[in-house]
């Protein structure tokens, strides 16, 4: 059975703003069929790296905060730390950004808290029921914790995951720093020599002795690393790194993973923003000139429809002139399936083939695993009813 997924656009007619436009479309997708009452309701939604231009105004979680808040929830805005070194690398640096792009109290309501702790290894650990590459995932305490989780996503490209939607946001990003590890890569961490201070705060805190400091500097002893990342939380200047060498395909099949484990026994919610659709993910620093035209707003109780949705909307799009696809575009017929949109066409047969704006960024990525996959372990289905509003 198709799952329904309600849709605007950002066009306001008017005195009605985007605001009350996403309030009328969070309703209309199901939110009053959920129990908030006296419930701990996770928004769980990307903060923004700070340098970062493209993430999501803080405004609309703010209207979903406020809703919740008259159907007696009690939201908390989160995200869990970074496994990279950044301004989220900790909840410290991590809450300044957050603070600065806007998601602190005063402006949403609600407090913000970071799920997986100061140092990001406050995690709970949930059995992933038909996991093949996970069984047991490493979610960010907080989260882990709350009765209703609410995906607030910024839908854009991504690097190493093709797109960043709804799976996307719960699944790696509710991950504690080990889970993160565990879904970028499938070995050991390595050492930057020219940021390690020799500290040895990594092995204090390394539990199989994978790890020592040799001549002022840490080595990981590849014999004895089993690869848990736990050490990455304890690196004072982030010289440790993940090697991020998981196949694409597996990366989003972990992703489904993980999130089948994050959304296990709560009510969920899924809106996701099609809106500066830049060609990286909000993690970046900084953004790109997005790579299509603003599409609007969707909203549904199911993960993975909602992530068909969005991409097909995406994929009808025209290409923002100007944008990173340009300069793509001598390879693009050899990789992506391109249309008569696409620069990259060669010829009337390809021009017949459906366009896919993310692979166009990213040729190497795998999006459409994901779904496959979510799919099968019964996240939700890629069959929708689009219900424009």
């Amino acid at each position: 059975m198709a799952s329904k997924v309600c849709f605007t656009d950002f066009h306001c007619a008017g005195d009605e703003g985007q605001l009350d436009k996403l309030k009328k479309l969070i309703i209309a997708a199901g939110t009053d069929d959920l129990d908030f009452d006296n419930k701990f309701v996770a928004v769980k939604v990307h903060f923004g790296e700070w340098g970062n231009m493209a993430f999501l105004r803080q405004q609309y979680a703010k209207i979903i905060c406020d809703y919740v808040k008259t159907k007696g929830g009690k939201p908390f805005v989160t995200d869990c730390n970074t496994l990279y070194p950044g301004s989220r690398g900790n909840a410290l640096d991590h809450l300044d950004a957050a603070y600065m792009n806007g998601y602190n109290p005063l402006a949403t309501g609600v407090h913000t808290i970071i799920a997986d702790g100061l140092r990001g290894n406050d995690e709970q650990e949930i059995p992933v029921e038909g996991g093949e590459y996970v069984k047991t995932a490493k979610i960010g305490a907080a989260i882990a914790e709350a009765d209703v989780i609410i995906s607030l996503n910024h839908f854009k490209g991504h690097v190493a995951a093709g797109f960043g939607g709804a799976l996307k946001n719960i699944g790696m990003g509710c991950g504690s720093k080990r889970g993160k590890m565990e879904m970028h890569s499938h070995g050991t961490p390595w050492v930057d020599e020219d940021i390690c201070i020799g500290c040895g705060m990594c092995v204090r805190n390394c539990a199989n002795q994978g790890v020592e400091v040799i001549d002022g500097i840490a080595v990981v002893d590849e014999d004895k690393c089993v690869g848990c990342g736990h050490c990455l939380g304890f690196c004072p200047v982030g010289s440790i790194q993940c090697k991020y060498d998981e196949a694409p395909a597996v990366l989003n099949y972990k992703i489904a993973e993980y999130s089948k484990a994050v959304l296990e026994g709560k009510q969920e919610f899924h809106v996701s923003l099609v809106v500066d659709v830049s060609p990286k993910c909000d993690c970046d620093p900084n953004n790109d000139i997005p790579i299509i035209p603003d599409v609007g707003m969707f909203a549904s109780k199911d993960a993975v429809a909602i992530d068909q949705a969005c991409v097909d909307a995406c994929n009808r799009m025209p290409v923002m002139p100007g944008s990173v696809i340009g300069e793509h575009s001598h390879h693009h017929h050899h990789s992506c399936g391109c249309t008569v949109d696409c620069p990259g066409s060669a010829d009337e047969e390809q021009k017949e083939t459906k366009r896919d704006v993310f692979r166009m960024v990213h040729p190497d990525t795998n999006w459409e695993a994901g779904l496959i996959h979510a799919e099968k372990l019964g996240i939700g289905t890629r069959d929708y009813e689009l219900v424009t509003m």
